[in-house]
């Protein structure tokens, strides 16, 4: 484990994994750091950087200390803090929420690359309707975490349904730990709903934006908005692959990767 720290006293803790240009890998809201864990043996001839981010990719403080308003803006600001010690100018890899965070501190500082799988950002028509964190506050506020939780990940995992959740649960290495964070997921869900897809986002550096056709229809909608709105991005879409694609299907995302960074 390695530690930097910013001027403004925030403080990153990230592993490093092999040799070669900085890969930074972003996890999503209820992931944690060993999300990556399939996926860096792929990623040879990188130097992969894990950060061990607040909670599984949300803020761990209390709710009048950090908004749901300023939650993307603190994620963003942690980011940067590892980017200014890097270096090298690093790729950034994010995953759902991740890869918001990605996208956002591109904006704000110089990043080599940017790879986003299925940013977290709601199309329009599907965030008018979008009540996902009201719904698990309702069932938390009743004493229901785990339920509030297992609608979290019904709605974002397996969006088509699942015949038995709770099997599907019991194998999955989180659970039911991930249920501590409820009331931070809850706030991460706010910031998803809150924000908006600005028509063009200013992001210089070139970003490959991946999607997979078994993923939710609103994740797969949101990552063509996003290309649409970054003036130098392509986009890939996996056949057959869902919302975990860098960990379902690690070989053939990261040798995507490393296509596009090569070509770029």
């Amino acid at each position: 484990m390695q530690t930097t720290q910013s001027d403004a006293g925030i403080e990153v803790t990230y592993e490093r994994h092999g040799d070669g240009p900085p890969l930074i890998l972003l996890h999503g809201g209820m992931a944690p750091q060993e999300y990556w864990q399939p996926v860096v043996p792929h990623l040879d001839g990188y130097a992969a950087i894990v950060p061990q981010r607040p909670g599984f990719g949300t803020c761990l403080d209390d709710r009048t200390e950090t908004s749901a308003d300023e939650v993307l803006a603190r994620e963003v600001e942690y980011v940067r803090t590892l980017v200014d010690a890097l270096e090298e100018e690093p790729v950034l890899f994010g995953h759902s929420y991740g890869a918001l965070t990605a996208i956002e501190t591109a904006t704000k500082a110089a990043v080599a690359a940017v790879v986003a799988y299925e940013p977290a950002i709601l199309p329009d028509d599907y965030r008018a309707d979008a009540d996902l964190a009201d719904r698990m506050q309702t069932l938390i506020d009743a004493g229901n975490r785990r339920e509030a939780v297992k609608r979290y990940v019904e709605q974002v995992l397996h969006p088509d349904g699942i015949d038995d959740l709770d099997a599907w649960l019991a194998e999955w290495p989180v659970w039911p730990a991930c249920t501590d964070l409820a009331e931070e997921v809850v706030r991460m869900n706010r910031a998803v709903e809150r924000y908006r897809l600005p028509s063009s986002l200013d992001v210089a550096a070139p970003v490959l934006v991946l999607t997979g056709t078994d993923g939710p229809g609103f994740l797969r909608e949101s990552a063509r908005a996003t290309h649409d709105a970054i003036p130098h991005s392509r986009l890939v879409e996996f056949d057959g692959v869902s919302h975990s694609g860098p960990a379902e299907a690690p070989d053939v995302i990261a040798a995507e990767i490393d296509s596009f960074l090569r070509t770029r």
